[in-house]
């Protein structure tokens, strides 16, 4: 059975009692319930990492200033948008659902978070909308476990995962593949293991080549016990700040491609919704459905 993770507190909200703009993580579960897509059993809701588990990646003067809510302005605007005890204490939610999800891709080949992807987060600080760094967090625990002996980042977000590429950049257990805009944020890149910056207006033929031309080769080299996805859908031609021009019918693809190389290898993956901030809803979620759709279909 297909297992999500999901939980209320993923729907942040501002200090004047506002939901974040981003609804997508209350719309979403929604959606997929409304079509039939999945049922109720589907969902699991992730229980908090602990403080010790956090400190496998982030520094403990980091999160101390998390923790007593001592972030500097400049901290702040770095991460984006308006830091209170409930946005630390839905990150860790969100952390431990992609941790949870691992375990439950293990089982059965595949497992999705309704959020997480939080790739621009690193040891020490946050950036663009990332706090705690989700997939590092369970990567360094799976290893720490002996769970898997290595593991493949996949981040297809149009944003490079600068956080993941940092943390990672002396673990050889850890291989970090980024595709992302070329000229898009982060101004400042990290190298990751392997980076394809990919030129603005791209559209599906091009797109799909470049990654069916890479993704097979990767999991030949890396041989991987576990792959985690970013499957961001900021690379939509409707999308606010990607500036690439995918369509739906592309991203769809590009998602079947990852999960039937995964599949057909035998790794399991771990999906994390990843960016998308298309102008009008319905087409963030519509794409991050199909996400879903396809792995129900490829995999149950």
């Amino acid at each position: 059975m297909l297992k999500i993770a999901y939980s209320d507190i993923y729907v942040y909200q501002l200090p004047d009692g506002h939901r974040f703009p981003m609804s997508k993580y209350e719309l979403l579960p929604q959606q997929l319930l409304y079509e039939g897509t999945v049922t109720e059993e589907n969902f699991f809701e992730p229980n908090q990492l602990t403080t010790a588990q956090l400190l496998t990646v982030h520094t403990p003067k980091y999160l101390h200033k998390l923790e007593t809510l001592t972030l500097s302005k400049k901290e702040i605007r770095n991460i984006g948008f308006p830091v209170q005890k409930s946005l630390i204490e839905r990150g860790k939610y969100i952390a431990s659902g992609t941790y949870q999800c691992a375990h439950y891709a293990l089982k059965a080949g595949i497992s999705l978070n309704i959020a997480g992807g939080t790739h621009h987060s690193y040891a020490d600080h946050g950036e663009g909308f990332c706090v705690f760094n989700d997939m590092a967090l369970a990567s360094k625990l799976l290893l720490q476990e002996g769970t898997v002996k290595k593991i493949l980042f996949i981040d297809l977000d149009v944003h490079q995962g600068n956080g993941n590429a940092y943390i990672f950049r002396d673990e050889p257990a850890v291989f970090t593949f980024s595709m992302h805009g070329a000229k898009n944020y982060p101004l400042r890149k990290e190298q990751s293991d392997l980076d394809i910056g990919v030129l603005d207006k791209i559209e599906d033929a091009a797109y799909l080549r470049l990654l069916e031309e890479t993704l097979p080769r990767l999991i030949d080299e890396v041989q991987p016990d576990l792959a985690f996805y970013q499957a961001g859908v900021d690379i939509l031609a409707t999308d606010k700040l990607g500036r690439l021009s995918v369509s739906q019918k592309g991203c769809q693809q590009r998602d079947a491609f990852v999960m039937k190389q995964c599949q057909k290898n035998n790794i399991p993956l771990v999906v994390a919704m990843g960016g998308g901030y298309s102008e009008k809803i319905y087409d963030i979620i519509e794409a991050h459905a199909n996400t879903y759709r396809t792995a129900q279909e490829l995999y149950f």
